[in-house]
């Protein structure tokens, strides 16, 4: 716990370096109301924490104990992402305040002080990795490990050209590791390899829709803290849809694996999926070259009706081909 304290004077620090080096950060009144308290953890994330549970369904080890243990690292990771949302939205304060949506977003607006930043981060980093340390050392480590690579995220590694959407696909592919550290079930290299590509792809579908937004504004040509130029937008593109279909084929190569045929009633059902992702892709990155993607990917999916159909129809086909 004393290390989240730590962190979280580390990002006062940063607030104070940021105007000494000229970023003139204005500080408005603020307040503590609940919603604007509750709006900075940024709930709509947490659905990404989902993926704590995929180990145990791809192993179909459906018990309680791996329930409740799967429901422990989801809380725990929600905290803890909480925490660097809240951390990032105080590092990045002046640019959200310039920004056409972020502006609205509680600290940039003046709803919330950074007082209250400040102590929300380590507090919620504290409960975050107190959760984790409930359900062992293995999750811990990965939650502690998370913690580290996310913070260098926020801090630096975000304007990191090609690194930064590498990392973004393995802290979403950490939510995996998590639920096999807390349920004791190892994640096939198969899932693991379909993560990294596939998270990927969405990574480099958020700096697509940031390039396409920003080239519409037409008053710079990169963002702030971004790596990217409105020139790169074809290679982002590219990165994008490559990665997701190497996503694809990697699901391709599973199905037809002999790891499968013992593990559903009828596997060929499971080609479904790969259909369905495909489209699924290619549609995404096709709007997002239009500017009409979310600059979050995962906010899209949720609100999206097309995708919301399609992650239905993914359900019905794995429960198609488990019971035959």
């Amino acid at each position: 716990y004393a290390e989240a304290g730590e962190e979280g004077r580390a990002a006062q620090d940063r607030l104070a370096q940021i105007a000494r080096d000229g970023g003139n950060v204005e500080e408005f009144g603020g307040g503590w109301r609940l919603r604007d308290l509750v709006r900075a953890l940024r709930p709509h994330q947490w659905v990404k924490n989902v993926l704590v549970f995929l180990p145990m369904i791809a192993g179909h080890a459906f018990s309680l104990g791996n329930v409740l243990w799967s429901l422990l690292a989801f809380l725990a990771f929600g905290l803890v992402a909480s925490a660097v949302y809240v951390l990032n939205d105080l590092v990045d304060l002046q640019a959200d305040r310039r920004h056409p949506t972020k502006r609205n977003r509680p600290f940039a607006s003046g709803a919330l002080s950074l007082a209250a930043g400040t102590w929300m981060f380590p507090i919620l980093l504290a409960a975050g990795l107190g959760l984790a340390a409930v359900g062992g050392a293995a999750l811990f480590g990965v939650m502690a490990f998370y913690t580290l690579t996310t913070t260098a995220y926020s801090l630096k590694l975000k304007g990191t050209l090609g690194a930064d959407i590498l990392l973004l696909a393995v802290l979403y592919t950490l939510r995996i590791i998590a639920g096999a550290a807390a349920t004791g079930i190892a994640p096939s290299m198969w899932l693991l390899s379909f993560s990294v590509f596939l998270f990927l792809s969405l990574a480099a579908v958020k700096r697509l829709s940031e390039l396409v937004h920003i080239e519409a504004e037409g008053d710079q040509r990169r963002a702030k803290g971004r790596a990217y130029t409105v020139e790169d937008r074809p290679v982002v593109a590219m990165i994008a849809t490559s990665a997701g279909f190497l996503s694809v084929l990697v699901l391709a190569l599973y199905i037809d694996s002999p790891e499968v045929s013992g593990q559903y009633a009828r596997p060929e059902i499971l080609w479904g999926l790969g259909l369905g992702l495909l489209y699924w892709i290619s549609r995404t990155v096709l709007l997002a070259h239009r500017g009409h993607v979310d600059q979050d990917p995962v906010v899209f999916a949720l609100t999206d009706r097309v995708s919301q159909v399609t992650g239905l129809v993914f359900v019905l086909v794995f429960i198609a081909a488990v019971i035959g």
